[in-house]
């Protein structure tokens, strides 16, 4: 099938409720919002926040601007929605950094903590970075974090316990790639692309992170805001067919220049 433009992109990502009026409900964008600003560091995704986002109201106005969420405070249930622009805008912004890497041959982790939906999108895009001149970090093997294990699939990082692939928002599992890089002498990585608290994790120890983010998810669009994250896509991270994503990952892949953009699709 042939890339998408920007405006069938459009349609498809409101369509398939990737943007637009997505499934995840007012009440749970409110109640993340409200942990992070209670200081509660599983909603935090591997930043430190300090205390510098103690108000819930400070974050609905970044989720707002960012991620396109309803801005009116007393909208405290039922539907809420993610701005499709600022989804194509962030891909936009992804694109010209994937770009970037390809151009000077950059040494790339490409790690996601939702596999259920988004592993086929990062796979994807770690064979495109691969085939133009990427080096592709290959994780040490016999790492562990939390109560399992960091594996590999297909050049994706991912956490696994009791023989499963877990979506996880833990940092933990980015540490334990970064700590066991730093302890066999390997170099860190230039650029990570990831998600939840792989992304944020990375951020925060000082590497160029981009990554995907839902409307649930406010640490990584603050870590944009505050130049921690590089760059943050909003999107709804898990909707019901991982092959609603295959659209948007050709739209990626072609607007950076890679290779592959219309494989598979």
């Amino acid at each position: 099938m042939p890339i998408p433009s920007r405006a069938a992109l459009r349609q498809h990502l409101v369509e398939t409720r990737i943007s637009g009026d997505v499934a995840t409900p007012r009440e749970n964008n409110l109640a993340h919002y409200r942990h992070l600003a209670n200081g509660k560091r599983n909603w935090w995704l591997g930043l430190e926040l300090g205390d510098r986002w103690t108000d819930e109201q400070d974050v609905l106005a970044v989720m707002a601007e960012r991620c396109g969420v309803n801005d009116d405070p007393e909208h405290r249930q039922g539907q809420d929605t993610i701005d499709p622009d600022l989804t194509l805008a962030g891909l936009d912004r992804m694109a010209a950094r994937l770009r970037e890497a390809a151009e000077a041959g950059a040494r790339v982790l490409v790690a996601t903590g939702h596999p259920g939906a988004l592993l086929d999108l990062h796979r994807r895009t770690a064979q495109a970075l691969r085939e133009a001149g990427c080096d592709i970090v290959r994780i040490p093997g016999g790492l562990r974090a939390d109560d399992g294990f960091v594996v590999q699939f297909a050049d994706v990082a991912v956490y696994e316990a009791g023989a499963s692939l877990w979506h996880t928002h833990s940092p933990a599992p980015m540490d334990a790639i970064l700590d066991g890089l730093e302890r066999g002498g390997e170099p860190l990585p230039d650029l990570v692309v990831a998600d939840h608290g792989w992304a944020g994790r990375a951020g925060q120890r000082g590497i160029d992170s981009i990554g995907y983010a839902d409307c649930n998810d406010p640490a990584l669009f603050i870590g944009e805001l505050e130049g921690t994250m590089r760059v943050t896509v909003p999107l709804d991270d898990h909707v019901t067919d991982p092959r609603f994503y295959e659209p948007m990952t050709a739209y990626l892949l072609d607007t950076a220049g890679l290779p592959g953009a219309d494989r598979g699709y």
